[in-house]
């Protein structure tokens, strides 16, 4: 099977759902790809909330993207992201999305840490409207993204399934060290 990007992949399921207007969060800035396909798809009209602990990744995403008024990039651990985002807006998020590990080109020592991931995606999935996407990229393979991959899939895997759907892509032929992209849509509240 010839090897796929996820985020290409996660970028093409949530194309076909956001619009003009949308509120969406990129929980994990890095190099900020996501991030824009965010603003691109939500347009002047929405909201794009940005969270990276690096505040470096925050201010060379500020210097690419620009400071468009609809865009808040917030230099804080996504742990925190229920408490960054304004209360009339949980429950209205259309998309979130997570590509875990270290930022692509930077320090492969500061990494994504499995308990605050683990937080963050639990109150993303809250602050999720019904037919709400969560993407989650993950990576096995490296210091630290096996347990954190271990422990997203086992937090996915319990989630009520009369509340939220799960569906899973890998990469590449199925092995224990492949990334893999898992799409949460939230179906009920």
């Amino acid at each position: 099977m010839p090897r796929i990007s996820l985020t290409s992949h996660a970028q093409q399921l949530l194309k076909a759902r956001l619009t003009a207007g949308d509120i969406a969060i990129d929980a994990t800035v890095g190099n900020g790809h996501d991030t824009a396909f965010l603003l691109s798809q939500v347009q002047a009209t929405g909201q794009v909330y940005g969270f990276d602990i690096q505040a470096a990744a925050i201010t060379a995403v500020q210097a690419k993207l620009g400071a468009p008024p609809n865009l808040h990039l917030i230099a804080a651990n996504h742990a925190d992201i229920a408490s960054f985002i304004p209360a009339a807006q949980h429950g209205n998020i259309r998309a979130c999305m997570f590509n875990l590990g270290y930022l692509p080109g930077g320090d492969k020592t500061v990494i994504t840490q499995t308990p605050s991931t683990l937080t963050a995606l639990t109150a993303a999935s809250q602050l999720l409207a019904i037919r709400g996407l969560l993407s989650i990229i993950v990576y096995p393979g490296h210091p630290g993204g096996d347990e954190e991959a271990h422990a997203v899939q086992a937090w996915a895997e319990q989630l009520p399934r009369e509340q939220f759907t799960l569906s899973q892509i890998t990469s590449q032929t199925a092995s224990a060290s492949a990334p893999r992209l898992l799409m949460i849509e939230k179906i009920a509240g």
